[in-house]
């Protein structure tokens, strides 16, 4: 944990114009504003994602960049860290429908709060996960709720994109209530850990399989409230049996902390996993559908480089 760099002096906000309930635009013109008045930083507002990207890299190289400011929900901040090099310093700005990273790290949509954390905040490394290629922040899973972000996925593009919120879940949910038919999946793991999980089996069977980062699911599911973002590890979550039912059995059992007594339920501490099935089966990054599996997850160390409140 560190401060940024005290020569740095250029911000760069990335306001992604379909996220959240509502324009933005006001609250980042007053973060600007606080930015240039109070501090002199230079700042910079732009809508085009890869543009912004580029352009934190250049300054972040040259030692310009104090930080780069992702207004969006979890899946903009996702698309900024698969674009930055690493030690890139976000800011993060919650503007979305699933804000689980801002959360995490007690960020609100507050230009003042913003503000402070740019100024005077704790600049701290965390880890990530990869798969395919592809980095996530928050969690990996694949099954039943990974049909669902491809429905809602699917739906959007047939919109021509548009404003993602909380009502646009409620279809593609009902309709995998209806036809989801929860295959098993093959869930093969890396050499256990020290400790408890040293006899555990590293090839077992299940249906729901989670791999997290951060100690929430979704909008806020304590799957993993264990979890430790710099600990170079990734939580392993995942749930033996499939049906409507059990799936609302295993919700308020994780909501109760009483899952991990679940003969059904299985956690582990990975470096990494790789998950099979004979089916074809969906998986998603950070609420984003990627592809069908087979899924291989791995953690990547302190990748990641985040401005938290002082």
């Amino acid at each position: 944990m560190s401060q940024a760099p005290v020569e740095a002096r250029r911000v760069l906000i990335l306001l992604n114009p379909k996220a959240g309930r509502r324009s933005s635009s006001g609250k980042v013109n007053r973060l600007a504003e606080l930015l240039v008045h109070r501090r002199a930083y230079q700042v910079e507002v732009c809508t085009n994602l890869d543009a912004a990207c580029r352009k934190a890299n250049q300054w972040h190289s040259e030692g310009q960049l104090r930080a780069l400011v992702p207004v969006g929900g979890d899946g903009t901040i996702s698309d900024v860290v698969n674009r930055t090099e690493p030690g890139v310093p976000l800011a993060i700005f919650p503007a979305g429908t699933s804000n689980l990273i801002a959360r995490h790290f007690r960020m609100k949509a507050s230009p003042e709060l913003v503000y402070r954390t740019i100024a005077s905040g704790r600049l701290v490394r965390m880890d990530i996960g990869r798969a395919a290629g592809r980095l996530f922040v928050a969690m990996a899973s694949c099954g039943f709720d990974a049909e669902v972000a491809r429905r809602v996925h699917d739906h959007r593009k047939a919109s021509r994109g548009g404003f993602l919120g909380y009502w646009s879940y409620v279809k593609p949910i009902l309709d995998c209530i209806r036809s989801y038919q929860y295959p098993e999946l093959r869930v093969h793991c890396d050499a256990p850990c020290a400790g408890r999980e040293a006899s555990l089996p590293t090839e077992f069977a299940a249906r729901w399989v989670f791999a997290l980062n951060l100690p929430n699911y979704g909008w806020g599911l304590p799957l993993a409230p264990w979890a430790d973002q710099t600990d170079g590890l990734l939580d392993l979550c995942t749930f033996r049996r499939g049906s409507l039912p059990i799936g609302l059995y295993y919700v308020a059992a994780v909501e109760l902390g009483l899952h991990r007594g679940l003969a059904d339920c299985t956690t582990r501490q990975v470096r990494r996993v790789r998950v099979t099935s004979q089916a074809d089966v969906e998986y998603q990054l950070d609420g984003d559908p990627v592809g069908h599996l087979p899924l291989e997850v791995e953690v990547v160390p302190g990748r990641m480089s985040v401005l938290l409140p002082p």
